[in-house]
């Protein structure tokens, strides 16, 4: 069988350290042929590191009408993701999209009926259910091991840690700050876990407190004048079966519980509950309940390797985009579907505007209609 050709539309630092080092790792399954960004040069310097006898394109049109790509691999600003996940669709090949799945709704859902009515695959990069301890977390919840979970909280909570390259401070190109960016992460990551995507109401708040507060930043000092995104976000959601979630997202919040893309979760049997132990770089993931009438803590925790001697080690991203490539080539469904995508932009949209309208966001319709 002949090559998956893959094409990569946005040439920046998500391409160059995640999809393109994972694809790099396929070359018996995938070849990246093409590559377009409207900086002609930086494509070429992707292309020339990657694959030098690549196509280089500055329009994405001139890309998806090349009729030898069979994939294309989405790593633009957030505005962009469903024009061109609509026409690459439309044009025949397979996608998958960065997240978040899309700035609105609206556009969202553009991506799902296109996808249903191509038959093209479309999946949204949600690399954190990829993680060891999410692929445990995930296996326990399904084995029925915490028994109904009831309460949940979706954690992407960053000390001092505003990104100050690319857009990430512009809302029209990215549609709002760490809710979109990362808190996409922790929702995505929650209701996988729970396996619940049924919310009766949400309620949000939003933040930009800390604007001027931009010495300790480990990316460096922003400009407070730049910065048109919210600093925190905040909110409750609740499911139709009674369930609820509580998510915080900040890039920047005076604390010191600090976790991103975790969760904890609450279940008639037990609980979990995933935490960074900082002293030894490692994620930890703490089982509770109780036995015998007392209660109990199980630990797991993936230590730290040691840098040498040792054989590389698969990435989270590794399992991603080969588990990606192979729903393609198996023509199967991906870990990630658009119909799951679809609802995390619908609570991230219903959040911005219940903390706009000060009013819980009823929620009418199933998840999946």
């Amino acid at each position: 069988m002949s090559k998956l050709k893959v094409g990569i539309i946005g040439c920046g630092e998500i391409a160059v350290q995640k999809h393109l080092p994972a694809l790099m790792k396929l070359s018996s399954k995938v070849e990246v042929s093409a590559f377009c960004s409207g900086n002609k040069q930086n494509a070429q310097q992707v292309a020339e590191k990657f694959n030098r006898n690549a196509k280089v394109y500055t329009d994405y049109q001139e890309l998806l009408n090349d009729i030898d790509i069979d994939v294309v691999h989405i790593c633009t600003p957030n505005i962009f993701h469903a024009p061109i996940t609509v026409a690459a669709l439309n044009a025949g090949k397979h996608v998958m999209c960065e997240k978040p799945m899309a700035t609105t709704t609206a556009e969202a859902k553009r991506m799902l009926d296109a996808a249903k009515r191509t038959g093209k695959k479309l999946t949204i990069a949600y690399q954190n259910r990829f993680r060891k301890d999410s692929l445990l977390l995930k296996e326990v919840c399904e084995q029925g091991k915490l028994g109904d979970i009831y309460v949940a909280k979706a954690h992407a909570v960053r000390r001092r840690g505003v990104p100050t390259w690319g857009d990430f401070l512009n809302k029209e190109l990215q549609g709002g700050g760490p809710l979109i960016d990362i808190g996409t992460h922790a929702l995505d990551l929650t209701l996988w876990c729970m396996n619940n995507y049924e919310v009766d109401s949400v309620t949000g708040v939003t933040y930009n407190k800390l604007r001027n507060q931009n010495q300790a930043n480990p990316f460096g000092p922003w400009d407070p004048e730049a910065f048109q995104v919210e600093d925190s976000a905040f909110a409750f959601i609740k499911m139709k079966n009674g369930a609820s979630i509580f998510l915080e997202a900040a890039w920047a919040l005076n604390t010191l519980d600090e976790r991103e893309a975790m969760t904890t979760l609450s279940g008639t049997k037990g609980g979990a509950e995933m935490r960074r132990n900082k002293e030894v770089n490692s994620n930890e993931l703490i089982f509770n309940g109780e036995i015998y009438g007392n209660l109990i803590e199980t630990k797991l925790q993936d230590p730290a390797r040691i840098a040498y001697n040792l054989p590389i080690e698969e990435t989270d991203a590794d399992r991603e985009i080969s588990q990606w490539i192979h729903a393609i080539l198996e023509d199967k469904d991906p870990i990630v579907t658009p119909k799951q995508a679809y609802m995390v932009t619908k609570i991230l949209e219903a959040i911005y505007e219940s903390a706009e309208t000060g009013k819980a966001i009823k929620f009418h319709e199933s998840a999946f209609v």
